[in-house]
């Protein structure tokens, strides 16, 4: 017996994401439990993994909501008849991905930001290194100063 390639099956999942009926407004809250319809998505793949598409209902309309798998973002996607809420955690990953970008490129553009920045890094890493050896080193006293000082003066 053989089955249709593009088939749906029916299967129990939890909202990915929170969302708003474009329809009601209804509000459908993060991992709300659905009985969706799923399918392949035809002719879509991302590096040999297929993408499913899910089918959810409103839960005051009944209006068809629809996304899909994103595994190239590890997310998914918002297809039809509701909007995604705003991410703030997604958002925040972003910039500060954007920022490290604009740092690395500021340091491969500067030779002197470059030099300074690994300043720093061997300095951090003598101070780590100094800080492990001799984590039980006494402090110097006044004594110890003078004689130190007296020694560079002469």
């Amino acid at each position: 017996m053989k089955l249709a390639k593009n088939r749906q099956y029916t299967v129990r999942l939890m909202a990915p994401f929170n969302m708003r009926c474009e329809t009601c407004g209804e509000y459908i809250y993060k991992e709300k439990k659905f009985n969706a319809r799923k399918e392949d998505v035809e002719h879509e793949t991302y590096l040999g993994i297929r993408i499913y598409r899910f089918y959810i209902k409103c839960t005051r309309c009944l209006q068809e909501i629809s996304f899909k798998t994103d595994p190239q973002n590890t997310d998914y996607e918002i297809e039809a008849a509701a909007t995604r809420n705003f991410m703030a955690l997604k958002l925040a990953e972003e910039q500060a991905r954007r920022e490290l970008q604009e740092e690395r490129e500021e340091e491969a553009n500067n030779p002197k930001k470059m030099l300074e920045n690994r300043t720093e890094q061997s300095r951090n890493e003598i101070e780590m290194l100094e800080g492990s050896r001799g984590a039980a080193r006494p402090e110097p006293t006044t004594a110890d100063r003078r004689l130190h000082n007296n020694a560079a003066a002469i």
